[in-house]
C-alpha cells in the first residue's frame, strides 16, 4: 500500500522590487498585443539572496485576451559580492477585464484581485551561487505603476 504524494515544500529566497518604466508598445500581433516594459533597477532581499537589479533588462508581454498577459522577463541581479545571476522569469498575470484594463494604462490595482505567478530560472558563473542553477523556483508578483514585486521560492 502507498501513501499519498505530498507536495514539496517551499523555501523562501528573495524578494525583489523592480521599477519600470513605460511600456513600449509594439501594437497587435499574431501573438496578441505586444508590449515591452523596461526595467529600470532594483533591489532583492533574502535570507541568502540579497543584491541590486541591474537596468537593461525588460519584460516582454503579450496581453492575449481581456484576463491573460503572458510574461517573459529577462534581466541581471548583482548580489552584495559583486557577483552576477542571469535571470529569466516566464509567468502569466490573470484578472478580471476591468483590472488588466488598469494595469495597462499604469493605474493601481488591489494585487489580491489579480493571478501573477511565475517561474524564474537562474544562471550564474559564480561559484557560490552555482546551486542556482541546478534548483526550480517559483514565484508570485504585484504589479504597481511604478514597481512590480515579487516573491521567490526554492522547490525543495
Amino acid at each position: 500500500m502507498t501513501s499519498a504524494p505530498q507536495p514539496p515544500l517551499l523555501s523562501f529566497l528573495a524578494r525583489l522590487e523592480v521599477h519600470v518604466a513605460a511600456p513600449l508598445e509594439v501594437g497587435s500581433t499574431p501573438s496578441g498585443q505586444r508590449r515591452i516594459i523596461p526595467l529600470l533597477g532594483g533591489t532583492v532581499e533574502g535570507p541568502e539572496l540579497k543584491g541590486t537589479i541591474l537596468p537593461g533588462g525588460a519584460d516582454y508581454q503579450s496581453i492575449r485576451s481581456a484576463t491573460f498577459t503572458d510574461i517573459h522577463a529577462r534581466y541581471v541581479i548583482e548580489t552584495d559580492e559583486g557577483d552576477r545571476i542571469y535571470v529569466e522569469n516566464t509567468g502569466i498575470r490573470v484578472a478580471a477585464p476591468d483590472d488588466i484594463a488598469a494595469l495597462m494604462r499604469g493605474e493601481p490595482v488591489d494585487p489580491t484581485r489579480v493571478y501573477f505567478r511565475t517561474v524564474p530560472r537562474f544562471e550564474t558563473a559564480a561559484t557560490r551561487w552555482q546551486w542556482l542553477n541546478e534548483r526550480l523556483f517559483v514565484g508570485t508578483g504585484a504589479r504597481h505603476p511604478d514597481r512590480v514585486e515579487l516573491n521567490f521560492f526554492m522547490i525543495r
